[in-house]
């Protein structure tokens, strides 16, 4: 539930900044970005973290036998998000990572129409990047 939490008010965030930076390029859209080294570093240290943090959690207050797993989707996926709201174009390709880790997650678990839905999200996730990486500044 707290993750659901998080997209709200990142989507917020998202729908803000998208909106703000719209009218500072004077354009009729926020442009699209590449990621910076020293943004991408230190996105993988956050997302390293929130993983640990939660496959610890998950190891320790459930039953998951999957938790690290689970968890490193659960960070991919609040990077990517917060990436999304920023529009830095490789927020896909850390989606593709996550749907695939999804995909293997959900076939161990015998769960076949969520892993087609996953393995649709990754699709979807590049067609994605090719269409953003054409704006990309």
């Amino acid at each position: 539930m707290s993750l659901q939490g998080y997209y709200l008010l990142i989507s917020i965030y998202g729908w803000y900044n998208w909106a703000r930076g719209k009218r500072a390029s004077g354009t009729d859209k926020l442009p699209v970005t590449r990621v910076k080294l020293r943004t991408a570093v230190v996105l993988l240290i956050i997302l390293i973290l929130i993983w640990l943090g939660i496959a610890l959690l998950l190891m320790h207050l459930t039953n998951s036998d999957v938790y690290w797993g689970d968890a490193f989707t659960t960070a991919g996926s609040i990077v990517a998000t917060w990436m999304l709201a920023r529009k830095i174009l490789e927020h896909w390709l850390l989606w593709v990572i996550v749907d695939s880790v999804s995909v293997g997650l959900y076939l161990y678990k015998d769960m076949y129409p969520t892993v087609l839905l996953y393995f649709v999200f990754t699709v979807i996730a590049l067609v994605g990047y090719w269409s953003w990486k054409k704006d990309a500044h």
